[in-house]
Protein backbone atom coordinates (compact mmCIF):
# COMPACT_ATOMS: atom_id res chain seq x y z
CA UNK A 1 0.00 0.00 0.00
CA UNK A 2 1.35 3.73 -0.74
CA UNK A 3 0.35 6.51 1.19
CA UNK A 4 0.90 10.34 0.55
CA UNK A 5 0.70 12.45 3.33
CA UNK A 6 -0.12 15.95 2.20
CA UNK A 7 1.18 19.25 4.33
CA UNK A 8 1.08 22.70 3.71
CA UNK A 9 3.12 24.26 6.89
CA UNK A 10 6.31 23.38 8.19
CA UNK A 11 5.86 23.46 11.67
CA UNK A 12 3.23 22.81 14.36
CA UNK A 13 1.50 20.05 15.75
CA UNK A 14 0.07 18.37 12.52
CA UNK A 15 3.84 18.32 11.19
CA UNK A 16 5.16 16.73 14.36
CA UNK A 17 2.36 14.48 13.82
CA UNK A 18 2.69 13.32 10.47
CA UNK A 19 6.63 13.06 10.63
CA UNK A 20 6.03 10.36 14.15
CA UNK A 21 3.16 8.86 12.00
CA UNK A 22 5.60 8.01 8.94
CA UNK A 23 8.16 6.90 10.50
CA UNK A 24 6.39 4.11 12.41
CA UNK A 25 4.35 3.31 9.05
CA UNK A 26 7.76 3.08 7.31
CA UNK A 27 9.20 1.22 10.17
CA UNK A 28 6.47 -1.16 9.99
CA UNK A 29 7.53 -2.64 6.68
CA UNK A 30 3.91 -2.72 5.58
CA UNK A 31 3.42 0.27 3.65
CA UNK A 32 5.15 2.87 1.32
CA UNK A 33 4.95 6.45 2.91
CA UNK A 34 5.96 9.94 1.25
CA UNK A 35 4.91 12.86 2.94
CA UNK A 36 4.39 15.87 0.35
CA UNK A 37 4.98 19.77 1.69
CA UNK A 38 7.95 21.90 2.68
CA UNK A 39 10.64 20.49 4.47
CA UNK A 40 9.40 20.16 8.14
CA UNK A 41 11.26 22.14 10.85
CA UNK A 42 12.09 19.35 13.01
CA UNK A 43 12.35 15.72 11.75
CA UNK A 44 12.76 16.43 8.11
CA UNK A 45 15.87 14.16 8.61
CA UNK A 46 13.91 11.47 9.49
CA UNK A 47 12.05 11.29 6.94
CA UNK A 48 14.73 11.32 3.89
CA UNK A 49 13.94 10.22 0.21
CA UNK A 50 10.19 9.58 1.47
CA UNK A 51 10.02 13.54 1.44
CA UNK A 52 9.11 15.57 -1.76
CA UNK A 53 8.50 19.44 -1.88
CA UNK A 54 5.42 20.74 -2.32
CA UNK A 55 4.83 24.14 -1.87
CA UNK A 56 0.96 25.42 -1.21
CA UNK A 57 1.97 28.82 1.10
CA UNK A 58 -1.76 30.32 0.41
CA UNK A 59 -4.95 28.65 0.05
CA UNK A 60 -6.10 30.66 -2.66
CA UNK A 61 -3.56 29.95 -4.92
CA UNK A 62 -4.75 28.14 -6.88
CA UNK A 63 -2.16 27.30 -9.13
CA UNK A 64 0.06 25.81 -6.27
CA UNK A 65 -3.05 23.93 -5.23
CA UNK A 66 -2.80 22.06 -8.82
CA UNK A 67 1.07 21.64 -8.82
CA UNK A 68 0.36 19.78 -5.47
CA UNK A 69 -2.29 17.45 -6.75
CA UNK A 70 -0.19 16.57 -10.14
CA UNK A 71 2.80 16.13 -7.36
CA UNK A 72 0.72 13.35 -5.42
CA UNK A 73 -1.21 11.71 -8.36
CA UNK A 74 2.07 11.27 -10.00
CA UNK A 75 3.35 9.04 -7.08
CA UNK A 76 0.48 6.50 -7.48
CA UNK A 77 -0.86 6.44 -4.07
CA UNK A 78 -3.64 4.55 -2.45
CA UNK A 79 -4.49 6.40 0.04
CA UNK A 80 -3.91 10.90 0.17
CA UNK A 81 -3.84 11.87 4.21
CA UNK A 82 -3.91 15.97 4.23
CA UNK A 83 -3.04 16.40 7.51
CA UNK A 84 -3.71 20.66 7.99
CA UNK A 85 -6.62 22.27 6.68
CA UNK A 86 -5.19 24.29 3.56
CA UNK A 87 -4.02 20.47 2.47
CA UNK A 88 -7.47 19.43 3.25
CA UNK A 89 -9.08 21.76 0.59
CA UNK A 90 -6.03 20.78 -2.07
CA UNK A 91 -6.44 17.38 -1.44
CA UNK A 92 -10.91 17.17 -1.72
CA UNK A 93 -9.74 17.62 -5.61
CA UNK A 94 -7.96 13.93 -5.50
CA UNK A 95 -11.21 12.09 -3.79
CA UNK A 96 -12.14 10.27 -8.02
CA UNK A 97 -8.75 8.82 -8.33
CA UNK A 98 -7.59 8.07 -4.82
CA UNK A 99 -9.29 7.44 -1.25
CA UNK A 100 -8.59 10.43 0.86
CA UNK A 101 -8.35 11.34 4.65
CA UNK A 102 -7.99 14.28 6.04
CA UNK A 103 -6.93 15.17 9.68
CA UNK A 104 -8.73 17.47 11.16
CA UNK A 105 -6.70 18.97 14.11
CA UNK A 106 -8.85 22.57 15.26
CA UNK A 107 -11.27 24.90 14.75
CA UNK A 108 -10.12 28.61 14.65
CA UNK A 109 -8.70 30.71 17.07
CA UNK A 110 -11.46 32.62 17.89
CA UNK A 111 -14.31 29.57 18.33
CA UNK A 112 -14.79 29.69 22.05
CA UNK A 113 -15.89 26.88 23.77
CA UNK A 114 -19.30 27.46 24.83
CA UNK A 115 -20.33 27.65 21.31
CA UNK A 116 -18.10 24.57 20.65
CA UNK A 117 -20.21 22.37 22.99
CA UNK A 118 -23.57 24.28 22.38
CA UNK A 119 -24.01 25.74 24.74
CA UNK A 120 -27.02 28.04 24.50
CA UNK A 121 -26.95 31.80 23.97
CA UNK A 122 -23.10 31.39 23.88
CA UNK A 123 -20.97 34.13 21.77
CA UNK A 124 -20.29 32.80 17.90
CA UNK A 125 -17.19 33.01 16.07
CA UNK A 126 -17.05 35.59 13.43
CA UNK A 127 -18.30 36.11 10.27
CA UNK A 128 -15.10 35.10 8.52
CA UNK A 129 -14.86 32.10 10.78
CA UNK A 130 -18.55 30.85 10.07
CA UNK A 131 -17.35 30.90 6.30
CA UNK A 132 -14.23 28.77 6.99
CA UNK A 133 -16.06 26.27 9.46
CA UNK A 134 -18.38 26.10 6.18
CA UNK A 135 -15.83 25.65 3.72
CA UNK A 136 -15.01 22.32 6.68
CA UNK A 137 -17.95 21.07 5.98
CA UNK A 138 -17.76 20.88 2.57
CA UNK A 139 -14.43 18.86 2.65
CA UNK A 140 -15.37 16.52 4.99
CA UNK A 141 -18.58 15.61 3.39
CA UNK A 142 -16.20 15.16 0.06
CA UNK A 143 -13.44 13.17 1.66
CA UNK A 144 -13.61 9.60 2.19
CA UNK A 145 -12.94 9.98 5.80
CA UNK A 146 -12.15 12.61 8.84
CA UNK A 147 -9.78 11.64 11.46
CA UNK A 148 -10.64 13.58 14.68
CA UNK A 149 -8.11 13.17 17.40
CA UNK A 150 -10.51 13.86 20.26
CA UNK A 151 -14.21 12.80 20.47
CA UNK A 152 -15.66 16.44 21.24
CA UNK A 153 -14.65 17.40 17.73
CA UNK A 154 -16.19 14.80 16.38
CA UNK A 155 -19.31 15.67 18.44
CA UNK A 156 -18.67 19.58 16.85
CA UNK A 157 -18.53 18.24 13.00
CA UNK A 158 -21.73 15.74 13.41
CA UNK A 159 -24.01 18.35 15.49
CA UNK A 160 -22.71 21.75 14.69
CA UNK A 161 -21.29 21.11 10.89
CA UNK A 162 -23.79 18.46 9.99
CA UNK A 163 -21.25 15.55 8.56
CA UNK A 164 -22.03 12.38 8.70
CA UNK A 165 -21.10 10.51 11.79
CA UNK A 166 -20.11 7.68 9.37
CA UNK A 167 -17.57 9.90 7.34
CA UNK A 168 -15.92 10.45 11.21
CA UNK A 169 -12.81 8.21 12.99
CA UNK A 170 -11.41 8.84 16.32
CA UNK A 171 -7.69 7.97 16.11
CA UNK A 172 -5.58 9.81 18.81
CA UNK A 173 -2.67 12.20 17.84
CA UNK A 174 1.16 10.21 18.75
CA UNK A 175 4.57 11.67 20.74
CA UNK A 176 7.65 10.65 21.12
CA UNK A 177 8.38 8.12 23.89
CA UNK A 178 10.58 9.90 26.73
CA UNK A 179 12.08 8.77 29.97
CA UNK A 180 9.62 8.84 32.89
CA UNK A 181 10.92 11.24 35.42
CA UNK A 182 8.37 11.53 38.34
CA UNK A 183 8.17 14.54 40.66
CA UNK A 184 10.23 14.45 43.41
CA UNK A 185 8.69 15.66 46.68
CA UNK A 186 6.04 18.31 46.05
CA UNK A 187 5.31 20.30 42.99
CA UNK A 188 7.61 23.21 42.69
CA UNK A 189 8.26 23.63 39.51
CA UNK A 190 5.57 24.56 37.06
CA UNK A 191 5.85 24.57 33.18
CA UNK A 192 3.17 26.29 30.66
CA UNK A 193 4.12 25.43 27.06
CA UNK A 194 1.94 27.26 24.07
CA UNK A 195 1.88 30.02 22.08
CA UNK A 196 1.47 33.12 23.72
CA UNK A 197 -1.65 34.46 22.34
CA UNK A 198 -5.01 34.76 24.16
CA UNK A 199 -7.63 31.78 23.54
CA UNK A 200 -3.99 30.03 25.84
CA UNK A 201 -5.00 31.50 28.77
CA UNK A 202 -1.68 32.67 30.24
CA UNK A 203 -3.15 35.94 31.73
CA UNK A 204 -5.69 34.00 33.39
CA UNK A 205 -2.64 31.55 34.56
CA UNK A 206 -1.00 34.34 36.09
CA UNK A 207 -3.93 35.74 37.81
CA UNK A 208 -4.46 32.56 39.48
CA UNK A 209 -0.99 32.09 40.69
CA UNK A 210 -0.87 35.86 42.10
CA UNK A 211 -4.19 34.89 44.23
CA UNK A 212 -2.72 34.49 47.84
CA UNK A 213 -1.89 31.50 49.56
CA UNK A 214 -2.06 29.78 46.29
CA UNK A 215 1.80 29.49 44.73
CA UNK A 216 4.53 28.92 47.46
CA UNK A 217 7.37 31.12 47.89
CA UNK A 218 9.92 28.37 46.33
CA UNK A 219 7.61 27.77 43.41
CA UNK A 220 8.17 28.83 39.64
CA UNK A 221 6.76 28.87 36.47
CA UNK A 222 8.59 28.24 33.27
CA UNK A 223 7.00 30.03 30.42
CA UNK A 224 8.22 28.38 26.88
CA UNK A 225 6.96 29.97 23.82
CA UNK A 226 6.30 33.01 22.12
CA UNK A 227 3.57 35.35 20.36
CA UNK A 228 1.77 38.53 20.63
CA UNK A 229 0.90 38.54 24.44
CA UNK A 230 4.43 37.81 25.37
CA UNK A 231 4.75 41.81 26.44
CA UNK A 232 1.29 41.90 28.85
CA UNK A 233 1.85 38.51 29.90
CA UNK A 234 5.87 39.38 31.32
CA UNK A 235 3.92 42.91 32.87
CA UNK A 236 1.67 41.00 34.66
CA UNK A 237 4.61 38.24 35.79
CA UNK A 238 5.97 41.09 37.53
CA UNK A 239 3.29 40.99 40.42
CA UNK A 240 4.83 37.51 41.11
CA UNK A 241 7.88 38.41 42.48
CA UNK A 242 10.66 37.43 39.86
CA UNK A 243 9.31 33.49 39.79
CA UNK A 244 8.13 32.99 36.34
CA UNK A 245 10.89 32.92 33.63
CA UNK A 246 10.02 33.52 30.29
CA UNK A 247 12.31 30.92 27.46
CA UNK A 248 10.45 31.98 24.30
CA UNK A 249 10.15 29.58 21.78
CA UNK A 250 12.17 26.18 22.40
CA UNK A 251 12.76 23.26 19.80
CA UNK A 252 13.25 21.13 22.94
CA UNK A 253 9.64 21.05 24.68
CA UNK A 254 10.14 17.36 25.73
CA UNK A 255 13.11 18.26 27.11
CA UNK A 256 11.92 21.11 29.50
CA UNK A 257 9.00 19.07 30.34
CA UNK A 258 11.32 16.57 31.85
CA UNK A 259 13.04 18.95 34.11
CA UNK A 260 10.13 19.96 35.63
CA UNK A 261 7.45 18.81 38.35
CA UNK A 262 4.30 19.30 36.55
CA UNK A 263 2.50 21.16 33.20
CA UNK A 264 -0.23 23.99 33.51
CA UNK A 265 -2.04 24.34 30.52
CA UNK A 266 -5.00 27.34 31.12
CA UNK A 267 -6.49 27.28 27.51
CA UNK A 268 -9.60 29.02 26.30
CA UNK A 269 -10.09 25.99 23.33
CA UNK A 270 -8.37 23.10 22.63
CA UNK A 271 -8.35 19.62 20.75
CA UNK A 272 -6.22 16.97 22.08
CA UNK A 273 -3.43 18.82 22.52
CA UNK A 274 -0.05 17.74 22.19
CA UNK A 275 2.30 19.17 24.79
CA UNK A 276 -0.49 17.39 27.38
CA UNK A 277 0.23 14.17 25.65
CA UNK A 278 4.10 14.79 26.22
CA UNK A 279 3.77 15.54 29.77
CA UNK A 280 1.96 12.35 30.62
CA UNK A 281 4.37 10.42 28.78
CA UNK A 282 7.08 12.36 31.32
CA UNK A 283 5.15 11.50 34.00
CA UNK A 284 3.93 14.52 35.23
CA UNK A 285 0.76 15.90 36.42
CA UNK A 286 -1.40 18.27 34.74
CA UNK A 287 -3.01 21.04 35.43
CA UNK A 288 -5.29 22.26 32.89
CA UNK A 289 -8.66 23.55 32.07
CA UNK A 290 -11.54 21.92 30.54
CA UNK A 291 -11.69 22.15 27.05
CA UNK A 292 -11.86 19.96 23.80
CA UNK A 293 -10.77 16.55 24.91
CA UNK A 294 -8.39 17.05 27.56
CA UNK A 295 -10.51 15.23 30.53
CA UNK A 296 -10.60 12.44 28.22
CA UNK A 297 -6.46 12.65 28.34
CA UNK A 298 -6.29 13.31 31.85
CA UNK A 299 -8.90 9.80 32.87
CA UNK A 300 -11.35 12.09 34.01
CA UNK A 301 -14.48 10.11 34.58
CA UNK A 302 -17.81 10.72 32.26
CA UNK A 303 -15.20 12.16 29.70
CA UNK A 304 -17.06 10.59 26.72
CA UNK A 305 -19.37 13.03 27.43
CA UNK A 306 -16.93 15.69 27.01
CA UNK A 307 -17.16 16.84 30.69
CA UNK A 308 -15.75 15.31 33.86
CA UNK A 309 -18.88 15.44 35.56
CA UNK A 310 -19.34 16.54 39.06
CA UNK A 311 -17.21 15.03 41.76
CA UNK A 312 -14.83 13.49 39.69
CA UNK A 313 -11.35 13.50 39.79
CA UNK A 314 -8.33 12.48 37.57
CA UNK A 315 -6.16 9.31 37.91
CA UNK A 316 -4.21 10.64 40.42
CA UNK A 317 -7.67 10.94 42.89
CA UNK A 318 -6.92 14.94 42.72
CA UNK A 319 -9.13 17.25 41.01
CA UNK A 320 -6.72 19.07 38.46
CA UNK A 321 -9.27 20.41 35.60
CA UNK A 322 -10.50 24.37 35.76
CA UNK A 323 -13.03 25.68 33.96
CA UNK A 324 -11.56 27.68 30.47
CA UNK A 325 -11.11 31.40 31.94
CA UNK A 326 -12.38 30.75 35.83
CA UNK A 327 -9.55 32.27 37.81
CA UNK A 328 -10.97 31.19 41.04
CA UNK A 329 -11.56 27.70 40.22
CA UNK A 330 -7.48 27.51 38.19
CA UNK A 331 -6.24 28.68 41.80
CA UNK A 332 -7.73 26.38 43.54
CA UNK A 333 -6.65 23.64 40.81
CA UNK A 334 -3.05 24.57 41.63
CA UNK A 335 -3.25 24.96 45.35
CA UNK A 336 -4.53 21.30 45.39
CA UNK A 337 -1.06 20.37 42.74
CA UNK A 338 1.60 22.34 45.42
CA UNK A 339 -0.59 20.69 48.36
CA UNK A 340 -0.34 16.93 46.92
CA UNK A 341 1.80 15.04 48.77
CA UNK A 342 2.05 12.33 46.26
CA UNK A 343 2.10 13.86 42.79
CA UNK A 344 4.25 11.01 41.36
CA UNK A 345 1.31 9.02 41.89
CA UNK A 346 -0.11 10.73 39.21
CA UNK A 347 2.64 11.26 37.32
CA UNK A 348 3.24 7.04 37.43
CA UNK A 349 -0.90 6.93 36.15
CA UNK A 350 -0.40 9.61 33.78
CA UNK A 351 2.61 7.92 32.02
CA UNK A 352 0.56 4.40 31.61
CA UNK A 353 -2.06 6.19 30.00
CA UNK A 354 -0.55 7.65 27.55
CA UNK A 355 1.92 4.66 26.73
CA UNK A 356 -1.47 2.77 25.87
CA UNK A 357 -3.18 5.56 23.53
CA UNK A 358 -0.49 7.80 22.05
CA UNK A 359 2.80 5.88 21.52
CA UNK A 360 3.53 6.34 17.35
CA UNK A 361 2.89 2.56 16.89
CA UNK A 362 -0.63 2.94 18.40
CA UNK A 363 -1.04 5.60 16.14
CA UNK A 364 0.28 3.59 13.35
CA UNK A 365 -1.65 0.82 13.82
CA UNK A 366 -5.08 2.58 14.06
CA UNK A 367 -4.15 4.50 10.69
CA UNK A 368 -3.20 1.80 8.83
CA UNK A 369 -6.80 -0.49 9.77
CA UNK A 370 -8.45 2.65 8.74
CA UNK A 371 -6.22 2.65 5.11
CA UNK A 372 -7.30 -1.18 5.20
CA UNK A 373 -10.71 -0.59 5.62
CA UNK A 374 -11.23 1.93 2.84
CA UNK A 375 -9.06 -0.11 0.38
CA UNK A 376 -11.62 -3.27 1.43
CA UNK A 377 -14.30 -1.16 0.64
CA UNK A 378 -13.31 -0.21 -2.70
CA UNK A 379 -12.62 -3.86 -3.59
CA UNK A 380 -15.78 -4.69 -1.99
CA UNK A 381 -17.75 -1.84 -4.82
Amino acid sequence: MRVAYLLTQDSGGPVDVTVRLARALLASGEVDVRVFGPVPRRGAEELGVHHEIVDVGDKTDLRAGRRARVAVRAWRPDVVHAQDRRAGLVSAGLRWRHKVIQTYHGVPDDVGEAWFRGVPQAVPPSAYTRVVLAADAVVARAVHRTVVPAWAMGRFLSTRLRVPGARLTHIDNCVEPAHVQLPVGPVRRLVFVGLLVERKGLATLLAALARPGVMPADATLTVVGDGPERMRAEELARGLGGRVTFLGFRADVPDVLRHHDALVLPSMMEQQPLVVAEAMVAGKPVVATDTGGVADMLGYSDSDSGSPGAGSSGLGGVDLLAAPGDVDQLAARLRALFADPDPARTGRLLAERARERFAPHVCARRHLALYRELMRWESAA
